[in-house]
C-alpha cells in the first residue's frame, strides 16, 4: 500500500493558490494540500526544526513551487530540496509566470520534473492546473528515502 501524496504549494499570490487548489480539487484529486504563502514558512516545514529534511522521512510529498517568492526565490528551494537526501526524489512542479528561456533551463538542470508557465489567461491557466491535477491522480511519488 503506498502513502498517501501530500501536496506542498508554494505560492504567494493568494487568487493563484485558490485557482491552484480549486482546479486540483475539480479533477478530482483529495490529497491534503498544504499552502505556503512564502519560502521561509515553506523551507522550515520540509526541513524541519533540526534543518535536515528528516522530518519527512518515509512521506510522499510533491512540491508545486512558485518561482517569484517575496522573501527568496523558488530557485533557491529548489536547489535545496533536490541536494536534500531525504527530500530530492520529491517530484517538483514550477509553477510561474516567469518564460524565461534560460530560467526554464536552470529549473530542469536543478531538477524540476515538470515546468508550468502561468498564462495571463485564466480559462488557459485553469486548464492547465486540471491538466496538472490529472497528472497527480496517475502518477506515483517515490517515498522520501528510509
Amino acid at each position: 500500500m503506498s502513502t498517501p501524496v501530500t501536496i506542498i504549494m508554494i505560492e504567494d499570490d493568494d487568487g493563484h493558490a485558490r485557482l491552484i487548489e480549486r482546479n486540483i480539487r475539480r479533477s478530482g484529486v483529495n490529497n491534503e494540500i498544504k499552502p505556503f504563502n512564502n519560502g521561509t514558512d515553506a523551507v522550515d516545514y520540509l526541513f524541519g526544526a533540526d534543518g535536515s529534511g528528516l522530518a519527512h522521512k518515509g512521506e510522499a510529498l510533491l512540491i508545486l513551487l512558485d518561482l517569484n517568492l517575496p522573501d527568496m526565490t523558488g530557485i533557491d528551494i529548489l536547489r535545496r530540496v533536490k541536494e536534500n537526501k531525504y527530500l530530492k526524489f520529491a517530484p517538483v512542479v514550477v509553477l510561474t509566470t516567469t518564460d524565461d528561456s534560460q530560467e526554464i533551463k536552470r529549473c530542469y538542470e536543478l531538477g524540476c520534473n515538470v515546468y508550468i508557465t502561468k498564462p495571463v489567461n485564466y480559462e488557459s491557466f485553469a486548464h492547465a492546473i486540471r491538466q496538472l491535477g490529472l497528472f497527480f491522480s496517475v502518477i506515483q511519488v517515490p517515498q522520501a528515502v528510509p
